[in-house]
């Protein structure tokens, strides 16, 4: 059994950012990560994806953007980034180590892997991130459906889908850049959209949206929630006609309550005004051939991608977790208290505007500073 006074879980932007910190403090650490690289998802992640953050609030600790990179970050250039951040400061994970329990000891918190490798630590950052597990809804009747359906992890570009039929299922960020993608591809490209949707679109006139609503969170909620509903309706107009509604909260109001990010648009909308992207309802059911709606609608198609999303899902991982997460799966902790004393939860804020990879970088910083001062008491 290994004897770390600090492990850190996830060597993804969360993991990285802590390890960054702890460094520069001169504290020791050990990290543990899952896969076989640093920043694994962004090496996985579809071909066309970039940040829809600006580049100054996306950066991790100590270390900004090359000057080059552009305002939006790629994908590539993300992955890159995060393996240049693991060299500056002499990251070194180790690999192939996912948790599987999580569980407090006499001596710390117990940690074992699928390897049957053990740590105990008297304090762990958790840093595997609100999309740990593929969140897999089942259709009824799916068994029976002779397309093909995967969830929107294993898509990549649009090479493998010319000349089908396709369904996204689900209008969240991922969802309406897959359809995007397929779309610019020239792919017969539908949407599921079962509920109302709130969208922005990623620049308004000339500024990022994601600078805006930093601006916008500083005002009293009533006046920023009327101003980004003012946006949301210059920016799009009515889409009901377009088989899309939006809901009564403000974007701004809806990452307050639930942690859900708008859609940041970057041409979606304007493919479905011109008819390139058919909109639909919710799915009712599966057939041998097709797909039944809500609306009785029947249509077939050759591939069906589920952009569905994930869960954190710490319960299965944490021992005694009730009470630990919201009913999103989002722990109510960054610092964990009482029972959850020395687990620390880093890289699940979504109810903040500004985007994660700014989160992450101010919540490690707050970490860090419980860290040092905890060990400050123990002396």
């Amino acid at each position: 059994m290994n004897e770390n006074p600090i492990l850190i879980i996830g060597a993804g932007p969360a993991g990285l950012a802590m390890a960054g910190r702890l460094r520069k403090l001169d504290l020791p650490f050990e990290i543990i990560e899952k896969s076989d690289r640093v920043g694994n998802a962004w090496h996985e992640h579809y071909d066309r994806l970039h940040l829809h953050t600006v580049k100054q609030l996306s950066h991790l600790p100590h270390l900004p953007f090359p000057k080059d990179y552009p305002l939006y970050v790629p994908r590539k250039k993300l992955a890159a980034y995060y393996e240049q951040y693991a060299q500056e400061f002499n990251i070194r994970p180790h690999f192939g180590e996912e948790v599987i329990s999580i569980k407090k000891g006499k001596n710390g918190w117990r940690v074992r892997s699928v390897t049957g490798n053990k740590w105990t630590a008297q304090q762990v950052v958790i840093a595997t991130g609100v999309n740990r597990v593929v969140n897999r809804p089942i259709f009824e009747g799916e068994e029976k459906f002779q397309g093909r359906i995967i969830h929107s992890r294993i898509y990549k570009n649009a090479d493998a889908f010319h000349d089908q039929r396709v369904l996204v299922v689900g209008m969240g960020n991922t969802g309406a850049e897959i359809a995007l993608d397929l779309c610019e591809h020239g792919v017969d490209t539908y949407l599921s959209v079962r509920s109302e949707v709130n969208i922005v679109p990623r620049d308004f006139w000339g500024n990022p949206t994601q600078v805006t609503a930093l601006k916008l969170a500083k005002l009293p909620g009533s006046m920023s929630d009327w101003i980004a509903k003012q946006v949301r309706k210059i920016a799009f107009g009515d889409l009901s006609k377009y088989g899309l509604s939006f809901p009564d909260v403000s974007p701004m109001q809806q990452l307050r309550l639930t942690g859900k990010t708008p859609v940041m648009d970057i041409g979606t909308v304007s493919k479905i005004k011109a008819g390139k992207i058919s909109v639909l309802p919710g799915i009712q059911h599966f057939e041998k051939d097709g797909v039944i709606f809500t609306n009785g609608e029947k249509h077939s198609f050759d591939t069906v991608i589920l952009a569905t999303g994930y869960r954190p899902r710490l319960e299965e991982i944490i021992e005694d977790a009730e009470g630990l997460s919201d009913e999103n799966g989002v722990p109510h902790y960054i610092v964990g208290e009482r029972k959850y004393e020395g687990l620390y939860f880093l890289g699940f804020d979504n109810y903040t505007p500004g985007g994660i990879l700014g989160v992450i970088n101010r919540d490690s910083e707050i970490i860090a500073k419980d860290i040092v001062s905890s060990r400050k008491a123990a002396v």
